[in-house]
């Protein structure tokens, strides 16, 4: 019944902006054109439609920094509240911010509203100034579950997660998290926008960096799936480039590339993968990569 949407065209802003303004603006006497910022050419704005096109919720998302979002301007049709909307257009414009590498995300609250983004997970932080002079606000925080997708074994993607950040600190800055693992599939994302080069697409190191993370990271779970335990290195590795990622820079490793003995480790000697890993940006796919490992036995795990 509801469609979530991103307004393009210029008839499409025009109506959005029109629809902010009257829920937003237009009960408090503000002129038309108050509904706008300076933040609307930077920021990302969703709404949701009818199906006949009818705009009845609205909202926008902005990075304050590379891992913070904002969080404004949502809007819900007067007789269309309390059926979820609002719930909606939150959980849209989280997952943009997430797919921009935010780890948090902030929001200055109505008193009226409060009660809406604590239910969603926010909490109180402070008192803002008042905005159009006459609105009492509060500034509410939300730490964004960017491991939220895992599936299988928690705990160990926690753990890779870290060993990236911690061993490999780039990877942290380059805003490269673990999304989800099903034990046949690994998916690592990472942030657009802090990896973006002056055409405004991913730096082609970074997307070769986040394949070969993805692809090591793969290995790594699997020897956890066999009990097992060594030092991962790249071998060797090569990458084709098909398109810019211009939007959602996403990697993927399924298990049925990957090829190799891991009862070398077993018997405690060196082991030779091989394995392939997909880059897509959102749905279309972009680049390959093909990758040759090596495991450098340690000690079989208990």
């Amino acid at each position: 019944m509801y469609k979530v949407a991103t307004p393009e065209t210029a008839e499409e802003l025009e109506a959005y902006f029109k629809f902010r303004w009257q829920v937003l603006r237009e009960p408090f006497n503000y002129p038309f054109g108050s509904e706008k910022d300076e933040y609307e050419t930077v920021g990302e704005h969703r709404m949701i439609l009818l199906p006949n096109g009818e705009i009845v919720a609205t909202g926008r998302v902005h990075l304050n920094t590379q891992e913070e979002a904002q969080i404004r301007h949502i809007a819900v049709r007067k007789d269309k509240r309390n059926k979820g909307l609002g719930s909606l257009i939150l959980s849209a414009l989280e997952e943009v911010a997430k797919k921009h590498g935010a780890v948090r995300a902030v929001t200055n609250s109505l008193e009226t509203s409060a009660a809406f983004f604590v239910a969603a997970g926010y909490e109180i932080e402070k008192q803002v100034a008042e905005e159009l002079g006459k609105q009492n606000r509060q500034q509410m925080v939300k730490k964004l579950d960017v491991l939220s997708a895992m599936k299988l074994h928690p705990k160990w993607c926690e753990e890779l997660q870290r060993t990236w950040h911690e061993t490999i600190p780039i990877s942290e800055q380059m805003g490269i998290v673990l999304y989800q693992y099903t034990g046949k599939t690994l998916e690592a994302r990472a942030s657009l926008n802090k990896n973006i080069n002056l055409h405004g697409t991913m730096f082609a190191g970074s997307i070769y960096s986040l394949a070969t993370l993805t692809g090591w990271g793969m290995i790594h779970l699997q020897l956890k799936e066999r009990d097992l335990s060594g030092e991962i290195v790249l071998g060797d590795g090569n990458i084709h480039y098909h398109k810019p990622v211009t939007a959602q820079p996403r990697a993927l490793c399924n298990i049925e590339t990957l090829s190799g003995k891991f009862s070398y480790v077993e018997r405690g000697k060196k082991c030779r993968l091989e394995l392939q890993v997909d880059i897509k940006d959102g749905d279309t796919a972009v680049a390959e990569f093909k990758g040759v490992y090596w495991i450098l036995p340690t000690k079989t795990g208990n």
